[in-house]
């Protein structure tokens, strides 16, 4: 038990809660996905033929790896394979996470469809080409066989560096795997309930607020209970976040569904979509470009057509790099 406690220390003295580097699946048949419409109230259906919103889906995830780049951000691209069809393949982040420590872990997916976009091919990649270390895989999917969901950091919207897990509960997160990932990773659990405008819950908690170094962001009045809202402002100022409150209606252009990473040089950067950029007032905007700097670019039709924003593309990747001792 001692070894465990110091060991669970070292982790969480050492772990970043900014990656360098993100893992994005370049989409082969992107397509609103029927299976995923019930639970998600941001995504919408499109008249377009399939070869059109691929077609299109390509082109904004595209300029999307290209203004990371730009900003100094290691982005590693898959490519997604056509069969067996995977129309949400763009949201790597609900099917796997990367840790310092070498672990990766798998999670249990609502919809059948998206089950198979877990691909141990991906894991191999990363660690026998891409120059990462993996020591272990920890696979939640069995879940799935109990009707038991929780979609990685879409369920989750995780601080790292104070290994905190903040998890509204829905159809796509349940309290128990919700509970293994907890114990296995050494995590704190705050859980709460989340509602849109219209009173429907929530299905992913990365819409609602992101975590970052010093700054979260996050839309308290879609936590109606008062103590669970004041339970997750508490532990967000304990652990020294500065916060910064969204509405409803930014909250509805993906403005919580942001991401802050790091370059090369050490920079922060804020990355977002053009449309959650837009919603935001002035003041917001400067308190985060005080913060970090932001990169943005139109992610409309993903958006639109599949109910999912930057964040939800970007699978951070805090895998320890070829070489380091992990000791």
């Amino acid at each position: 038990m001692h070894d465990r406690l110091v060991n669970d220390t070292m982790q969480k003295a050492i772990e970043s809660q900014l990656a360098s580097a993100v893992m994005m699946i370049r989409p082969a048949r992107f397509e609103s996905n029927p299976l995923t419409t019930a639970s998600n109230r941001f995504q919408g259906e499109s008249s377009a033929p399939p070869d059109e919103q691929q077609a299109i889906a390509l082109q904004e995830f595209d300029e999307l790896v290209a203004v990371l780049r730009e900003a100094g951000i290691e982005v590693i691209v898959i490519d997604d394979t056509a069969e067996p069809h995977t129309p949400d393949a763009v949201f790597p982040n609900n099917w796997i996470s990367m840790h310092a420590d070498g672990r990766v872990v798998l999670y249990p997916m609502e919809a059948e469809n998206r089950r198979t976009e877990r691909r141990s091919d991906i894991i191999d990649y990363l660690d026998k080409q891409a120059g990462r270390q993996v020591t272990e895989v920890i696979d939640l999917s069995a879940h799935e066989d109990s009707g038991h969901f929780l979609e990685g950091t879409g369920s989750m919207v995780l601080d790292r560096a104070n290994h905190v897990a903040y998890a509204c509960i829905s159809s796509r997160t349940h309290l128990d795997p919700l509970g293994e990932f907890a114990q296995r990773m050494g995590y704190d659990v705050v859980a709460f309930d989340a509602v849109d405008s219209d009173g429907v819950p929530i299905y992913h908690t990365n819409v609602l607020m992101n975590v970052g170094e010093q700054l979260a962001v996050i839309c308290t009045e879609a936590i109606p209970r008062d103590d669970q809202r004041s339970a997750v402002l508490v532990r967000l100022r304990e652990t020294g976040h500065e916060i910064l409150e969204l509405t409803y209606a930014q909250l509805d252009a993906f403005a919580g569904n942001m991401l802050e990473l790091h370059n090369k040089n050490g920079e922060r950067v804020l990355a977002m979509s053009q449309r959650a950029y837009d919603s935001l007032s002035e003041d917001q905007r400067a308190t985060l470009a005080a913060n970090a700097r932001i990169v943005s670019t139109p992610i409309d039709n993903i958006e639109s057509w599949a109910g999912g924003s930057v964040r939800c593309m970007l699978a951070e990747v805090h895998l320890p790099e070829e070489g380091t001792d992990q000791k």
